[in-house]
């Protein structure tokens, strides 16, 4: 052999052993599947083998890993209709964990590979990354449960507030002299029916808890309307209409300009309810789209709930004719698109109806 030629294989030895250190500095278990079945393995380290349970050697290094882990079994099955398929490429089986002989998790993954003529089997014994990967994803999953945790104290605690807020203004239209067992259920359903057209109107949570606690302020100005005019069990005169008129007025001055949003929006509904789409309402004689939006949904709810149920001044009118009067009033009176709304929830209208009786 010349000296060239000796050189030649001392190098290509340096290049295997090279080869071997890398593939072991892996943590690669790389195996070739044989006719029989068994597995030859091509590299000498690691002995991942170990993790599996002590696999059974066999003649020409043959050794089976069958029955030694439920997982990889399984990954198997699947890996031996690629490796039938003979169609170059890879599959993977994801990531698993086995014990050692201390008891100690593992986490491994394996690839079943098809080159040229060979059906290899790679196994992969995970770096401590792995460990560092599971631990960030586990923060990640504690930090979001613990924000799911906060978000449901905030949504329990912010349902209180609304609760809360509810019962306020109900006391207050209680103490204002402006509800009595007649109207008690008026004020109440006002808040749902103006809600029921919030979700019909795609509002959020807030802007519809909002308008449920506003609408039955409506008409809490009516604390600065006298008695007689108030009470009175028939039609009102020229005069005391007008008087009765300010209760829109009064009720704006008293919720006042405040920063609190179910406040402006209060005040709002108690100025421009009685105002009309065509322009003839009152106080201020706002057309269209001036109306507030909430005051124009107030509007519609409060004739609707009036003329179907019984007031000291009149009979209660049955729905039908109350539906038809309304109707030719929608782009007059009402705003024509939200009361073609407010017929189309009319099912959940009465629904609330019900459930809140006088």
């Amino acid at each position: 052999m010349s000296a060239l030629a000796h050189v030649a294989d001392e190098q290509a030895a340096d290049d295997r052993d090279g080869l071997g250190a890398a593939l072991d500095a892996l943590n690669l278990l790389i195996l070739r599947r044989r006719d029989d079945g068994r597995f030859l393995r091509l590299n000498a380290a690691p002995d991942l083998t170990g993790l599996l349970g002590q696999a059974e050697p066999f003649a020409h290094g043959g050794i089976t890993l069958a029955g030694r882990s439920a997982f990889l079994d399984n990954f198997l099955v699947d890996a031996m209709q690629f490796w039938l398929a003979a169609a170059p490429g890879r599959i993977h089986s994801g990531i698993w964990l086995e014990s050692d002989a201390r008891g100690t998790c593992r986490p491994l993954a394996a690839q079943a590979i098809v080159s040229g003529t060979h059906q290899l089997l790679v196994i992969q014994q995970l770096c401590e990354d792995y460990d560092e990967r599971v631990q960030v994803m586990q923060s990640a999953r504690n930090h979001s449960l613990a924000e799911q945790a906060l978000e449901r104290e905030v949504m329990r605690r912010t349902a209180a507030i609304r609760q809360r807020e509810e019962e306020i203004a109900i006391r207050l239209l209680a103490a204002a002299g402006t509800r009595d067992q007649e109207t008690g259920g008026h004020v109440r359903r006002i808040g749902l029916y103006c809600a029921a057209l919030g979700q019909a109107l795609g509002w959020d949570e807030a802007r519809k808890a909002d308008v449920r606690v506003a609408a039955p302020m409506h008409d809490i100005g009516k604390i600065g309307i006298p008695d007689n005019i108030l009470q009175k069990p028939g039609p009102l005169t020229a005069d005391e209409y007008r008087v009765m008129q300010q209760h829109t007025v009064i009720g704006a001055s008293m919720l006042g300009d405040s920063e609190i949003p179910v406040l402006r929006m209060s005040r709002d509904i108690a100025l421009c309810h009685h105002e009309r789409w065509d322009g003839s309402g009152y106080p201020r004689g706002l057309q269209g789209e001036r109306i507030p939006l909430e005051a124009r949904i107030v509007a519609i709810v409060d004739v609707y709930d009036a003329m179907i149920n019984r007031r000291v001044y009149k009979e209660p009118i049955p729905e039908a004719e109350v539906l038809g009067i309304m109707a030719e009033a929608s782009g007059r009176h009402f705003d024509p698109r939200l009361f073609a709304l407010f017929m189309q929830i009319l099912p959940e209208i009465r629904r609330i109806r019900a459930s809140v009786p006088e």
